[in-house]
């Protein structure tokens, strides 16, 4: 049961960690210290429901509906694109980046947003339902669990560790144009991002 958690645990850790555009909002959340604790715990509960239906064999019925992963990649697609945008506008004007500056996100639009970078993502239920679902076929009742449970816990130690551990650089972020250096990378990152989801539209 232990070698079932650690297998789940190294990779549903490889996975979570890639850098993305869920990634990139938690961290410049973390950094602003705005709504840390809830948007880690939507995105790791998020990523434990869609673990908990892969390892419960959805990732079957996944494979068998193309048309699902197409919708959802134009409109991740079409998604990042904005945000990428609107991040591009924020580093052309430094000045207003400042972390105790005014302009916070609320609850309800950080949690909005969150939920589209999860949700929008075709590449998560292809890593979480897909894949790590599919991998959990090679093992049987309490370890399948325990694989399972592993995943999650990987989920969740990053998305906490993320949030709360881009504490260590706000004095770098003490200037402005730490913060138009971050944007200039999650525009850069979600453009690069939308690209590939239409490439695989195409």
């Amino acid at each position: 049961m232990m070698a079932a958690a650690i297998a789940g645990f190294l990779l549903g850790g490889t996975l979570i960690i890639a850098i993305g555009a869920q990634n990139a909002f938690v961290l410049r959340q973390g950094l602003k210290r705005e709504h840390v604790f809830v948007l880690c715990f939507i995105c790791a509960l998020a990523d434990a429901m869609l673990i908990a239906a892969g390892v419960a064999g959805l990732g079957t019925l996944v494979k068998q509906a193309p048309f699902l992963l197409k919708f959802i990649t134009a409109g991740g697609a079409a998604f990042l694109f904005a945000y990428g945008l609107l991040a591009f506008r924020r580093a052309a004007f430094p000045g207003v980046l400042r972390a105790g500056d005014g302009g916070p996100l609320s609850l309800r639009t950080a949690i909005t947003t969150v939920l589209a970078f999860t949700f929008l993502n075709p590449h998560v239920y292809l890593d979480t339902v897909v894949l790590l679902g599919s991998l959990s076929a090679r093992y049987d009742g309490v370890d399948r669990v325990a694989y399972g449970a592993g995943a999650c816990i990987a989920s969740f130690t990053w998305f906490f560790s993320l949030g709360y551990g881009a504490r260590l650089l706000s004095p770098w972020f003490a200037r402005p144009t730490s913060w138009q250096a971050l944007d200039t990378i999650i525009g850069v990152i979600m453009w690069a991002l939308a690209g590939r989801l239409l490439w695989d539209l195409l």
